[in-house]
């Protein structure tokens, strides 16, 4: 940091952070880091930003693979989240998955970056077939909260408000946030960090939409295209052994100056 900006940002994590639901693998992703990043240089113009985040990563996986080249870069300041993925195993276990990310909180903190992270809301208020995954979402939140305390982490607490279960901030696989969703992320760590120009606006509800018949009908429709199309899919991947991480690389593992989009994108 110098007169008060950040120059090195970097981001680690799983699919979440590298952008998946905000746009695609042909069109190139955005995702909430690197809405956060055009964020920072707003007020930073010099910052310099590397995502070296990959999808399906574990928490285990995302610390052994990307702490190592994060702290080679000297970051100022960083993003760590990560622990979906494990909660959705069957042998997960929070306090291991916890450890981890306490582990990242700590080498990053130590080595003199201002470090962000978030807790997770209940994917069950939007996939309701994916309610016995609540109780493990609750314990590695208050895993996450503490390990936070403990280092001096920036905390955005987007588990308690209902806005986070808005359909319309997420992406119709229910796991990733659509790009609505990716902005709300980003404005909760940009109002976590500090960060001039923001507040808690991204807590706000949207506009709600009128129930009817019709849409409890389609609701359902819903419900079993996801199973179909996302969740069967999903499963058969873990009994396979796969990862949609497979041979992937971190998108943009060295800082780059952030491109600023278009006005209104």
């Amino acid at each position: 940091m110098r007169n008060g900006q950040y120059l090195r940002y970097v981001a680690l994590g799983d699919s979440q952070t590298e952008g998946v639901g905000d746009g695609d693998d042909a069109i190139g992703l955005r995702g909430f880091a690197d809405r956060l990043a055009e964020r920072i240089a707003a007020v930073s113009p010099e910052v310099q930003y590397a995502n070296l985040a990959v999808r399906g990563r574990l928490a285990g996986q995302v610390r052994a693979e990307q702490l190592g080249p994060a702290l080679a870069l000297r970051p100022d300041v960083a993003t760590v989240i990560a622990g979906v993925n494990d909660l959705l195993r069957p042998r997960f276990d929070p306090d291991e998955t916890a450890a981890h990310v306490e582990a990242m909180f700590a080498a990053l903190t130590d080595a003199g970056a201002r470090v962000a992270t978030c807790t997770f809301p209940d994917i069950a208020r939007i996939a309701p077939v994916a309610r016995p995954v609540a109780p493990r979402i609750a314990a590695l939140n208050d895993r996450i909260r503490l390990a936070a305390a403990r280092h001096g982490v920036a905390l955005a607490e987007t588990s308690p408000h209902a806005a986070a279960a808005d359909p319309r901030l997420w992406a119709r696989d229910r796991l990733h946030a659509s790009p609505l969703g990716h902005e709300r992320i980003s404005a909760a760590l940009a109002h976590a960090l500090g960060l001039p120009g923001s507040d808690d606006s991204w807590t706000q509800a949207l506009t709600p939409v009128p129930a009817t018949t019709a849409t409890a009908v389609r609701a359902a429709a819903t419900e079993l295209r996801w199973a179909a199309g996302f969740l069967g899919p999903w499963l058969l991947r873990r009994l396979r052994g796969r990862s949609s991480g497979d041979g992937r690389v971190p998108r943009r593992p060295e800082l780059l100056p952030v491109r600023m989009p278009p006005v209104g994108v």
